[in-house]
């Protein structure tokens, strides 16, 4: 990180009309809802852009991404993926955007300006039906993975304070 205030960028990727496919966009639209973020943090619902999203990776110096992934754990499981992980667990045959994420990812290394990637993931119940709906079990952990996204972005040297909180300051 070349600044003493790293350029955060977090992603929500995945496909809304497709049931869990769609978690990562509905974490970005649940933090953007309830937390305030410092000058240096972006929140981007990347939906499935793939390539068209190189141009904020490659500006920033940190990447946050939250996706469905399957790793074969429970509906609901949270992995955290980095480094090595990233080409092992990213199957392009297990989701439709994950193929152009992984893709956009390798281009921005070999342009050698990939930032430090991490992957919050969580298992899927369903990414077949139509429907803009979570299922049960990823809709009461969405609040986790939420909370795992603001570790992160803290640890990254980002800051995100409930809105709530806000408000009660300005009253």
């Amino acid at each position: 990180m070349n600044t003493p205030h790293p350029r955060i960028l977090v992603l929500g990727v995945g496909n809304i009309l497709s049931a869990d496919e769609g978690l990562g966009v509905r974490c970005i639209e649940l933090l953007h809802a309830t937390h305030a973020f410092s000058d240096n943090v972006t929140l981007l619902d990347g939906g499935t852009m793939g390539l068209l999203l190189m141009g904020p990776i490659l500006d920033a110096d940190v990447l946050i991404v939250a996706d469905a992934v399957l790793g074969d754990g429970e509906p609901g499981s949270i992995y955290r993926l980095t480094g090595e992980d990233l080409p092992r667990r990213l199957d392009p045959g297990k989701s439709p955007h994950q193929a152009d994420l992984l893709d956009t990812l390798v281009y921005c290394e070999l342009l050698d300006q990939r930032p430090p990637t991490i992957i919050l993931g969580m298992e899927p119940a369903d990414i077949l039906s139509v429907t803009c709906e979570l299922t049960p079990v990823v809709a009461r952990r969405l609040p986790d993975l939420a909370r795992l996204v603001l570790r992160e972005i803290e640890a990254a040297g980002g800051s995100g304070r409930p809105v709530e909180d806000m408000r009660q300051e300005v009253g």
